[in-house]
């Protein structure tokens, strides 16, 4: 929901570091320590250390929005890295909430986090649908002039919802179980979106 409006800010603040000496570093790399810091923030959350995990989660996320900027500074963007990216922000978004479940280890944070998982499934498998439906149309992100490899249709939940979520239920590791309920009913409110506003346009 945010996305749009934020990703601008977002890229006038890290700019300086894309003219920094972590240019360096392939895209790739940046992608992979970005995985690195969500994997950490996963671990730290099952050893029930919520500080540790907030910093390394928030550590990843800023890393996450590097690796695009460098590569299109650098003229290193492509669609492999593209792919890279999100395949590692997915794997980062599944280890989370089990990782608060261990820690956890209730039978309501398993419950939470198989339905907030459910609902992942759902959105990504929808959103990876349209996104090729679109590209098949050319109606897809080059022809929309987004800076992304595929076309991301807005919804109630994009990627700074998702690092809200996420870093409340770190932070407050006994209030995950409830933020996962919240959380998985907004994703499937936005798949729903996504799927209504592309059956229209796609007509």
């Amino acid at each position: 929901m945010l996305d749009s409006a934020l990703r601008p800010v977002k890229d006038r603040l890290l700019a300086p570091f894309a003219r920094s000496p972590v240019t360096l570093l392939h895209p790739a790399g940046i992608s992979a320590i970005g995985l690195g810091f969500g994997l950490g923030a996963a671990i730290a959350a099952w050893q029930q250390l919520p500080a540790l995990a907030v910093v390394l989660w928030l550590t990843g996320r800023l890393a996450d929005g590097l690796d695009g900027i460098v590569a299109r500074e650098t003229d290193r963007s492509t669609d492999a890295g593209g792919l890279i990216d999100f395949v590692f922000d997915t794997l980062a978004y599944a280890a989370i909430p089990l990782g608060l479940a261990f820690g956890a280890d209730d039978r309501a944070t398993w419950i939470a986090t198989a339905v907030v998982l459910a609902s992942f499934y759902v959105n990504a498998v929808s959103l990876g649908y349209i996104a090729a439906l679109l590209e098949k149309r050319a109606l897809g992100a080059a022809a929309r002039g987004e800076p992304t490899s595929a076309t991301l249709p807005r919804g109630l939940i994009e990627g700074t919802e998702t690092i809200v979520f996420f870093t409340i239920a770190l932070a407050f590791p006994d209030a995950a179980a409830t933020v996962w309920w919240v959380m998985a009913v907004a994703v499937v409110v936005t798949a729903l979106e996504r799927v209504r506003w592309a059956i229209r346009l796609l007509r």
